[in-house]
Order: C-alpha cells, then structure tokens, then sequence
C-alpha cells in the first residue's frame, strides 16, 4: 500500500486529488500520513478522518484547538503551524503532492526533497522562487519532482524520453481568463468578483485572479524554464479559449506533439499519482467532432504585462524569480483588500522589480531557503510601499 500526503488538501487541487483518492479505494488503498489546510478546520478533519490520516494540520495556530477538537476519538494527531507543517513534511511517505497556494509551499516541498521523495508539485512558486536550489536538492537526494501544472504535466508527458536538444520549442497555452475579450479602457475598473469568475477552470480565488492577470502564466513560463531546462526563447504562449490543448511541443524536424485532455485537474493528478503507469481517472474523454473547432491566438502584452515581467525575469536571472513572486502575492493581497486596482498589480510589481533589481546579491541564485525568504519579504515590502504611494487613485 502506497503512502501518501497531501499540502493544501482543503484547496481546489487538494479536493481533486482527495476525489481521486476516495473514487481508488480511499483508506483501504492509500495509507495517508499527513493532510494540510487553511481554514476550512471542518473539511479538514472530514477529509483526515475519511482517509485515516495520521496527523492533519491547519496553517493557523490559533486554529488548533478547533482541529482537535474536530478530530477528537479519531486517534489522528491534530497540530498547526509552519513548523508543524514542516514536520508533517519530514514524515516519510512515498507520494506527497505540494498544492499550497503560494511561496509558503516551498519550505514543505523542500522537506519532501531532502528525504528524497516524490513530489507532486502543483504549487508554482517552489520553482519560480527557487529553480536552482529546488532542482540541486532533488538531485543530490535522488527525489522525483512530478508537474501537477496541466501545462507542466502535458510538457512531460508530450516529451516522453525524447532529448531535450531535439525540441525546438515549448508552447503552453492560457485560456485568457475572465478579461481576454474585455476592451482594454474598461480593465482599469474590474472587480474583484468579476476576476474571480474563470471561464473554464474551477479553481480557487487567487488562481482565478492570477489567470485574469496572466501572473499564473507568467510563472508557468518561469516554470517551465527551471523544471525542463529549455531556453526561454523557445517557449511560447498561445491564447486558446477551449483550454483542450494544454501544451505543445515542436522538434527540430519541424513535427509537433500536442498533449489534448478536457479542462480537469484530476488528469494532471492522477497521471502524476499513478506515474509512470497510466490509470482509468474519472475524467470526460473528448469528443473533437463535438468540439467542432479550437481556436488561438497570440497574447497581448499590452493587456496581460505579467507575461513581459516573466521573460525579463528569465533574462535576469538570480533573485529574479523570488521577486516577482513575492511582489505579486503582495499586490494580489493589495487588490482583494481594494488598495489597488486590477490593473496596477501588474505596476507594484514592475516597480518592486525596478526598485531590488539594484540591492547586493540579486543577479545571485539563492543557494538556501533563508535567502529564497528574504528575497520574498523585500519583495512584498516593496510592493506594498508602492500601494502605499499609488493606492486609491
């Protein structure tokens, strides 16, 4: 029996997998060690009780004693905190996937590494934030990192056991989100819950937001260059509205492998759960003569900056990555709490870009954690600086 964990189980990606789980035999064919979440203390202890989990774990410390009470008679360890999820993490366990929204997912996965094990990574910002160092672990322990991303998943699924020398480019492919046939004037002016309202996918808010930005696709390019190391010059963005063709990838001899799949995380999950088998998932086969048509077309920088920030952020290098995300979670927070408009996200970061691009040490990799972090909190103060100058117009 296999063992699992599970960060962010609460979470949109975090539900899939548990669907998955449960629908494969649940507790009576996983054995779960560690569940992780927010808020959600009910869900959570639903889910750790459901899957007989040995310990689950909420984000928030003064949320514990609503967990162990929630868990109370169920013999499952109730405990909170960063440090206790860093704990969990340490737990051996042969399948752990990372779905914590945020740059507060890389201190676990990185625990999931250094005891060489398998990590599903759905969480962008592990390798966004940290490439270099994320990659060097995984190598030096023997671990596996699995993409969870649909468009990760599909880039390694089209490559197969192909030589990366013989890819000629990389194309993964947005949806566009909530705004992409909105004109432009009328950006300045969106809403929170109109970007939070995604024409495909069901995720959660900050995603769904990011998807609207094109921040999401913005680490997505990042991501790709640090876990496929393929030149940022050879990957593209294609805007496709079906959201059917996830990624693509072109050879040198001119021929194109597309990987096509209907718009449900539990394929990218459970190809990475069952990896490097292939499993029956409950997910809709396509009907291309139904579908009828797929439609492109080339993004717009001037509408989605982030995906400019991202190639400049690949050309810089060092800290770069860091930065960019700890400035968008900062101007992300800035928006939902109505200190900024939607289109000014995109600004703080640019601005916080601009502002530590000249500090000691940024054309530098981060060879540790501490340094990932301290890069992430420079980040954010900058960012809210520059609301704090900006904010309300």
């Amino acid at each position: 029996m296999r063992s699992i964990s599970i960060f962010g189980a609460t979470g949109s990606i975090g539900e899939s997998a548990y669907d998955l789980l449960i629908r494969s035999g649940g507790a009576e064919a996983w054995n779960v060690v560690a569940l992780s979440g927010g808020r959600n203390i009910s869900r959570l202890a639903e889910m750790a009780r459901e899957l007989r989990a040995e310990v689950a774990v909420t984000a928030y410390p003064e949320l514990v004693d609503d967990l162990t009470d929630a868990l109370a008679g169920s013999g499952i360890a109730a405990e909170a905190g960063a440090d206790a999820i860093a704990r969990a993490a340490d737990r051996p366990a042969d399948w752990t996937l990372s779905a914590i929204v945020g740059a507060a997912g890389l201190p676990p996965g990185l625990r999931v590494l250094e005891r060489g094990g398998a990590l599903a990574l759905a969480n962008k910002e592990t390798l966004v934030t940290a490439g270099r160092l994320v990659m060097g672990v995984a190598a030096r322990n023997g671990a596996q990192i699995l993409p969870v991303d649909s468009e990760h998943s599909a880039i390694f699924q089209a490559l197969g056991a192909e030589n990366i020398d013989n890819v000629a480019e990389v194309t993964i492919t947005a949806s566009g989100g909530a705004f992409r046939d909105w004109p432009l004037d009328r950006l300045e002016a969106a809403t929170v819950a109109q970007a939070s309202t995604h024409p495909n996918w069901a995720m959660g808010q900050r995603i769904t937001i990011d998807s609207a930005s094109m921040f999401n696709k913005a680490l997505e390019l990042i991501e790709t260059r640090e876990f496929f190391g393929i030149e940022p010059e050879k990957i593209k963005v294609l805007v496709h509205p079906e959201s059917i063709i996830h990624a693509m990838v072109t050879h040198r001899d001119g021929g194109s492998i597309a990987h096509l799949g209907a718009p449900d995380m539990r394929h990218a999950i459970g190809y990475a759960l069952h990896w490097p088998d292939r499993a029956d998932l409950p997910v809709a086969r396509l009907d291309l003569a139904a579908l009828g048509a797929l439609t492109f077309r080339a993004p717009d920088e001037t509408r989605w900056p982030a995906l400019r920030l991202a190639r400049e952020v690949m050309a810089a290098g060092g800290a770069a990555g860091a930065v960019l995300n700890g400035a968008k979670e900062q101007a992300l927070d800035d928006f939902l709490a109505g200190r900024i408009r939607f289109t000014d996200m995109a600004r703080a970061v640019e601005a916080a870009l601009d502002d530590l691009t000249r500090q000691p040490g940024f054309t530098t990799s981060p060879e540790d954690l501490a340094t990932v972090l301290d890069w992430d909190q420079r980040a954010r103060q900058s960012a809210a600086g520059w609301t704090a100058r900006h904010g309300g117009r």
